[in-house]
């Protein structure tokens, strides 16, 4: 479309098909994660700046070069939510849910926004689900969540699932830490590329996030985090293993698993999917119990996970497998008596009404056209009414299927099309 209006970069158009998978996808999590006490919550799409500024770390990608911001007519600076688990812990501490019996379960499904760099299954507007329980140490809450984001995965069809664990401890635990791993990041400046060179200056755990395979081999060899943890968050993490292995999930523990915002801790985790090959990461969480804090509240532990749909869907989709049931129609109305069509669209809607899927010709089409119509759609019956039926106040119903039709008065045909659809006609 040379001369027309696009969408924009980074977006996609979702057309019927695809946005009846994307539906499947969320109704799925929904029930999964409302079956174990999850309730869905909502926030605004867009955030005073400073709540992802504060808790993401003004060093993270995302608050240096990916929030979308903008200043309203108010003076405000906002920006348009780059992921969920800072808003929701807004939402807990605003409204007082730290009153109610903790944790607190949350689910979400929405849009998120990141101005980062398109490929395949990364979009700067993208449809996220994340799940969180906010107010809760106990690390059976980390191995629930693991196991339930594992449960919807695989509810998709999605198998052969990796989960990679690691313990990044507490904040007390990182400085110590950070300063052995920037004196081992200098001590290898020279073999380096400028990334890993320039998140040693801003947050040197990152630095195990390098795409640059020279890199990458030498920060396989750095002081790894989990060796210096606290005693405390040592504990924790064995306890998570054990919920665990109990619940029979395998996993692989990697010192070097790290997450991308600043106020994760404890407990992370990333879950991929090898069938995707080299990008085949599609979900992962981890342990905030300092980010309340971060936002003028009371200490406050919480962990949670994020995954955006688009990616997993696109993994589906590349093994030929699609979340949504084939679209079901049980009756299409080919109309051939315009005298006839303002009645039968009436009784069309008494059907619906009663439950039945139904669906009318409004592209003028012949007969034949019609009929061809029915099928395409996948209509298990189709009325029919020309110029004879309406004559005689009937209508013929068709089964799509056999062949076979049945003659019916209009009076009576919704209680029928009811009938057909309960299986009792």
């Amino acid at each position: 479309m040379a001369d027309g209006f696009q969408a924009p970069r980074g977006t996609l158009d979702w057309l019927p098909e695809r946005s009846a998978a994307r539906r499947a996808m969320i109704e799925r999590f929904r029930q999964i994660f409302e079956g174990a006490g999850y309730g869905e919550a909502m926030t605004p799409i867009f955030e005073d700046k400073a709540l992802f500024a504060r808790t993401a770390g003004e060093s993270s990608e995302v608050v240096g070069k990916e929030m979308y911001l903008f200043e309203d007519q108010g003076g405000r600076e906002l920006a348009l939510r780059p992921e969920f688990t800072a808003s929701m812990v807004r939402l807990y501490l605003e409204n007082g849910l730290s009153r109610e019996a903790q944790p607190v379960r949350l689910w979400s499904a929405g849009n998120c926004y990141r101005f980062a760099a398109v490929q395949r299954g990364r979009y700067r507007e993208f449809t996220q689900v994340n799940a969180e329980a906010i107010g809760s140490d106990d690390p059976a809450i980390d191995a629930e969540l693991i196991a339930l984001q594992l449960r919807w995965f695989e509810s998709l069809g999605l198998d052969g699932l990796e989960v990679r664990l690691n313990t990044i401890g507490d904040r007390a635990d990182r400085g110590p830490y950070l300063d052995t791993l920037r004196a081992y990041i200098d001590a290898h400046s020279a073999d380096v590329d400028d990334e890993v060179r320039r998140q040693r200056e801003l947050n040197p755990l990152r630095a195990f996030d390098t795409k640059d395979p020279a890199s990458a081999a030498i920060m396989a060899d750095a002081p790894k985090i989990a060796d210096a943890v606290s005693a405390e968050a040592a504990t924790h993490f064995a306890a998570v293993c054990r919920f665990l292995d109990a619940r029979g999930v395998n996993y692989t523990p990697d010192p070097t698993l790290v997450r991308g915002l600043d106020y994760y801790s404890r407990t992370t985790w990333e879950i991929s999917w090898p069938a995707l090959g080299a990008q085949s990461g599609i979900g992962g969480g981890g342990r905030y119990d300092g980010l309340a804090e971060l936002i003028g509240g009371a200490p406050t532990p919480g962990v949670g996970f994020a995954c955006g749909i688009e990616r997993v869907l696109l993994a589906l989709e590349d093994q030929d497998r699609s979340p949504a049931p084939a679209r079901q129609m049980d009756v299409f109305f080919a109309v051939f008596c315009d005298a006839a069509r303002p009645r039968l669209h009436a009784l069309m809607d008494q059907a619906r009404i009663r439950g039945v899927n139904a669906e009318a010709d409004l592209a003028g089409r012949a007969v034949k056209g019609q009929l061809k119509q029915a099928d395409r759609i996948g209509a298990a019956l189709t009325v029919v009414c020309g110029d004879d039926e309406w004559a005689r106040s009937v209508c013929l119903v068709r089964t799509m299927m056999t062949g076979e039709q049945t003659e019916i008065s209009l009076d009576d045909l919704v209680e029928h099309l009811h009938n057909a659809k309960m299986g009792t006609a």
